[in-house]
């Protein structure tokens, strides 16, 4: 039971009363009224207290004590179960944590695993609403569901950040392969965040528009509006995508030109130096009649020619570019 974050009685928009497990469903007597219950990493038996109190069901229970499920969204009966994929960073990394929610007419549960943040903050924006919280378990719905997409955009803008400085160092200078590490280490993340988001959109699409359990159509909107930064999340992360692919192919090209380059200049000097090369290996074969060895301008006549064929294959490779 220690692992009992919060556990609150709610009347007409009001918290009435912190509760404990065993009673938790003795406290929905009207309409309106329910409890809000909040664990993080719990004991099983913890959820099989609230599942005979409330009568969750079997799949969902294991499904909460397992953890590690994608997100979706099941309907029980006259009851949801919702699984979130929460994202935060941690040491410039993305750590992915889990949110199981329980939501029925007078109850909602929330069962956190991993890196998720508490939801402290969400019910005190909550209860600073008496007028939306008297709404009931799927205003509380709405708020969970906002508060984990919009811990998503740190992350992004994290991301988007680190994005931009690669883009400028590729375009000014030659990354190195500390920074080809990190792109690969970028899309991986971005990969991993995407597929968490991504589903982000079908929950919240079928809480507008399907006809749910104790889901007022006067809530839709708001699950519109989440849909909304959903959406925008994963486009800003499809763009990041393309944009570290990019940098990826750019680099790749720019160290095979870099290369290209370098073996260009080699080959033009390689070039060059043949010349004497050539030269010096007629005269190195020791033949008994060389016309030029006679001859007393001779030397200095194949150092000119050395120099000349040299300087003019300097000069030609110059201007192409090669050197």
């Amino acid at each position: 039971m220690g692992r009992v974050v919060a556990a609150y009685a709610y009347r007409a928009g009001q918290r009435v009363a912190e509760i404990q497990l065993g009673d938790s469903a003795a406290w929905a007597h009207e309409k309106g009224d329910f409890v809000w219950i909040g664990f993080h990493e719990p004991t099983e038996q913890d959820l099989r207290t609230l599942q005979q109190q409330f009568g969750l069901h079997e799949l969902a229970v294991e499904d909460a004590m397992s953890a590690h499920q994608v997100p979706k969204l099941e309907v029980y009966g006259d009851s949801l179960f919702v699984v979130l994929r929460t994202a935060a960073l941690q040491d410039g990394h993305v750590a992915l944590g889990e949110t199981c929610i329980f939501v029925g007419e007078d109850y909602l549960i929330t069962v956190r695993h991993g890196a998720s943040q508490s939801y402290q903050p969400v019910r005190q924006r909550c209860e600073a609403a008496p007028r939306l919280l008297s709404h009931g378990v799927d205003y509380v719905l709405h708020a969970i569901l906002d508060y984990v997409v919009d811990n998503y955009t740190p992350v992004v803008e994290a991301a988007v950040e680190e994005v931009d400085a690669i883009e400028e160092r590729l375009l000014t200078d030659k990354l190195t392969r500390p920074d080809i590490e990190r792109i690969y280490e970028l899309r991986r993340e971005l990969v991993r965040l995407r597929r968490v988001a991504a589903p982000m959109a079908d929950i919240c699409s079928r809480l507008r528009h399907v006809d749910l359990p104790f889901i007022d159509k006067e809530m839709r909107p708001y699950f519109k509006d989440v849909l909304d930064h959903v959406v925008r999340v994963n486009e800003t992360i499809d763009g990041l995508r393309e944009v570290l692919s990019f940098a990826f192919e750019a680099a790749h090209l720019l160290e095979s030109a870099r290369q290209g380059d370098v073996s260009r200049k080699f080959a033009g000097w390689a070039a060059i130096l043949a010349v004497p090369t050539a030269i010096a290996g007629i005269y190195g074969m020791n033949f008994q009649f060389m016309p030029e060895l006679d001859w007393h301008y001779g030397y200095f006549m194949i150092l000119g020619v050395i120099f000349a064929a040299a300087g003019l294959l300097f000069y030609m490779f110059r201007r192409s570019g090669w050197l």
